[in-house]
């Protein structure tokens, strides 16, 4: 950033000054301020609530989406949501992330962080068999199952190892090529 930097908030990072910033513990701070906002939140959610069940009872999902009622107080919630984050960090020195989203058992994600980019490679075990030697109930047929169980296990080996197993599989014949992108699969003629 040139000349006067400031961070995704419009904070200036020189303004890290003082105790709230500081590395020693903070006391004595007075939440009244911080409570009242967290009211006025509390206060514009419960609005948001009404506002689209008569809302809802009066329109369509998407026209309810957009009307202006609906708008208004995301706006207000956005304002008082802005006002929370920047009255904990002046005096808190607090980045507070309140607005993210998580659903049991997931993680939030962070839309703006750039795409997980994950390597995938394959790889080939294979075998020429031959009929069992001998007087066997045993057939060719028979390989697959054993094939099959032994693949499950090194899937299982490889997981205790730490790797994540995306797909295996196990067949009689070529290997089955492992296609990423199955669109590909459906332009080939």
């Amino acid at each position: 950033m040139s000349g006067h930097e400031h961070d995704e908030h419009g904070h200036d990072p020189h303004e890290h000054g003082g105790a709230s910033h500081g590395p020693a513990p903070l006391d004595g701070v007075d939440g009244t301020e911080l409570h009242a906002v967290v009211d006025a939140l509390a206060q514009a959610l419960h609005g948001y609530v009404e506002t689209a069940l008569g809302v809802r009872a009066e329109f369509g999902a998407s026209e309810s989406d957009e009307d202006p009622r609906i708008l208004a107080i995301e706006a207000e919630v956005g304002t008082l949501n802005a006002r929370l984050y920047d009255l904990l960090h002046e005096r808190l020195g607090l980045h507070a992330d309140l607005t993210g989203m998580a659903w049991d058992g997931e993680e939030a994600v962070d839309e703006d962080a750039p795409p997980e980019v994950v390597e995938l490679d394959s790889f080939h075990l294979g075998f020429l068999v031959g009929p069992p030697t001998g007087t066997s109930d045993l057939s060719l047929d028979s390989v697959l199952g054993l094939v099959d169980d032994a693949g499950a296990q090194v899937a299982q080996s490889l997981a205790e190892a730490g790797f994540e197993v995306v797909e295996w599989t196990a067949a009689r014949g070529a290997p089955v090529p492992f296609d990423e992108d199955e669109d590909d699969e459906e332009d080939t003629p």
